[in-house]
């Protein structure tokens, strides 16, 4: 009995220390665990991004439509939705297209396929003047314009570059006119007591302020610009159409207003009625369409839309505001 009561009983120190490093190395077990799955996730996703950007990026490569070919074919570009920089009818895609289409070695004639309602006086002058200097440069390839639904405003001024336009009975043509839209809220303003704080380096570098009242000479400022724009307009389809366009039967020709594609006919803003494949086969001699259009891919699409719209959240927060040509 003696002997029990001298036995030296278990060390409670002994065994909270033992625990104490099993739980360490289960902690640094689980965390080395998360550590690696951390790093896993990080370089597959980095790996997605990589092979995501290389496919965006040769996807244009893969499309043989465009390619060139000894075989004959008319060529085809499209031009649709609002013509403007950074969109699909910009003039770097078409004016690309246009370049593509006159240097391929098969192309027998040019159709640009137009259907839109205008947009930048800009770009459509930049694509007026590319078709005009192609045309100089490869008088042997004619290019026609065949407008679908809509050929209005800028869009016709590039098809007025053509050497024939063509349209379907029921399109709506013409538009040949500047215009320029925005709102006025100054008396708006006044009901709800808010007051316009605008500070500027130039007399007249806020005079398109929409939470400001207008000025006459301003006003008479801004007309000028826009009559302006419209004169190189109508120059620019009076080069392109002559004698075929009857406008001095017709002086409402340049006053904005849209015409079917039968009444088009008649007032010589159109050469004939007709769809794309009637002209290619018709017309130009070669019913094989070979689509030369430059479009953006599916890449190029999200990274417009994420700076756009990183572009105006910082644009909000800065409280910056402008005017938009329309």
């Amino acid at each position: 009995m003696s002997g029990e009561w001298k036995s030296s009983p278990p060390s409670v120190n002994g065994d909270d220390k033992s625990w104490k490093l099993l739980e360490k190395a289960l902690l640094a077990s689980v965390a080395e665990q998360r550590r690696s799955r951390r790093w896993g996730i990080f370089f597959k996703l980095l790996t997605f991004v990589y092979l995501f950007g290389a496919l965006a990026l040769f996807m244009p490569l893969l499309d043989l439509k465009g390619s060139s070919s000894a075989d004959g074919h008319t060529a085809l570009i499209e031009i649709r939705g609002m013509i403007a920089d950074r969109e699909e009818a910009s003039a770097d895609n078409v004016i690309g297209s246009l370049r593509a289409a006159f240097e391929d070695a098969g192309t027998r004639g040019v159709i640009l396929r137009i259907n839109s309602p205008g947009g930048s006086p800009v770009q459509s002058g930049y694509i007026y003047d590319e078709i005009r200097r192609l045309r100089a440069e490869h008088p042997d390839i004619p290019l026609y314009a065949v407008i679908t639904d809509l050929g209005a405003s800028g869009a016709y001024y590039i098809a007025s570059a053509a050497d024939q336009i063509y349209a379907d009975k029921a399109s709506l043509v013409g538009s040949i006119g500047v215009t320029a839209a925005s709102f006025g809220f100054v008396e708006a303003m006044e009901k709800l007591g808010v007051e316009r704080r605008v500070y500027t380096a130039g007399e007249h570098k806020a005079f398109l302020d929409p939470f400001q009242p207008q000025k006459d000479e301003e006003t008479r400022f801004w007309q000028g610009v826009l009559d302006t724009t419209h004169r190189q307009f109508i120059d620019s389809v009076k080069a392109g159409r002559g004698e075929r366009l009857k406008a001095d039967e017709h002086p409402e020709l340049f006053s904005g207003l849209v015409w079917s594609g039968e009444q088009a006919l008649e007032l010589g803003l159109v050469d004939g009625l007709g769809s794309s494949s009637f002209v290619a086969r018709e017309v130009v001699g070669e019913k094989n369409l070979v689509d030369f259009t430059v479009r953006d891919t599916a890449f190029d699409r999200f990274a417009r839309r994420l700076g756009s719209s990183v572009a105006d959240r910082i644009a909000l927060w800065m409280g910056v505001q402008g005017a938009v040509l329309r």
